[in-house]
């Protein structure tokens, strides 16, 4: 995704946040190799001076930021419009906002037998589900939509929702999702499936100005 969310920011050396970053650093390493002033907000973030390791609510943020980046880290936090609503208030008056986020409530049954009739990579969140299923003995949406709200996942018409209530949509956007979770799968394969009507394209793509 880093190309395309590459193309949505600001030119450098803008101040980008990255919400979400993860404990690989997220876009954080690429942002800096541009020549953007960039920082990664996540509990379980590296070590080092362009990263805080703490939940974004509680985040100590620059003066200024030009773009907030949250990618596939929104649905799991607990408030989001909380989050949004500071969000809105760090960014400066022509600022960006620019989520990648997964409509896990459109992955149906049949998405989930397509997936099986290729070959899954063995230790992503894709097989867990996957064989989580079969175990249960249930219906998919049952089996998968119960795990979601369990963990207390937002769903992505949720997220857009209340983006749209603080930003000025930009871009909303959707594609491939599944593909990192499929052994000699890509993003351009997924594509093929989504426009033949075979799968949904689950990946929400949303670029927001500030109001």
């Amino acid at each position: 995704m880093w190309p395309r969310v590459r193309s949505w920011l600001p030119v450098p050396p803008a101040t980008v946040v990255e919400l979400g970053c993860g404990s690989l650093g997220g876009y954080v390493p690429a942002l800096s190799a541009d020549g953007y002033d960039a920082m990664g907000v996540d509990p379980a973030a590296p070590e080092g001076p362009a990263y805080r390791r703490v939940e974004f609510e509680r985040v100590e943020l620059p003066a200024r930021v030009d773009a907030v980046v949250a990618s596939t880290s929104l649905h799991h936090v607990a408030d989001p419009g909380a989050v949004l609503e500071q969000v809105a208030g760090a960014l400066g008056g022509d600022g960006l906002v620019i989520v990648v986020e997964w409509d896990w409530e459109a992955f149906d049954e049949d998405t989930a037998r397509w997936c099986l009739e290729r070959e899954v990579q063995p230790d992503g969140w894709l097989r867990r589900r996957l064989d989580a299923w079969a175990d249960a003995g249930q219906a998919w949406e049952s089996a998968f939509q119960g795990w979601a709200r369990e963990h207390g996942l937002h769903g992505a018409g949720t997220l857009v929702a209340e983006l749209d209530r603080r930003f000025e949509r930009v871009v909303l956007d959707r594609g491939p999702y599944l593909f990192t979770e499929l052994v000699d799968m890509t993003d351009d394969d997924e594509q093929r499936a989504i426009d033949a009507g075979e799968i949904p394209a689950l990946r929400v793509d949303y670029v927001g100005r500030v109001r």
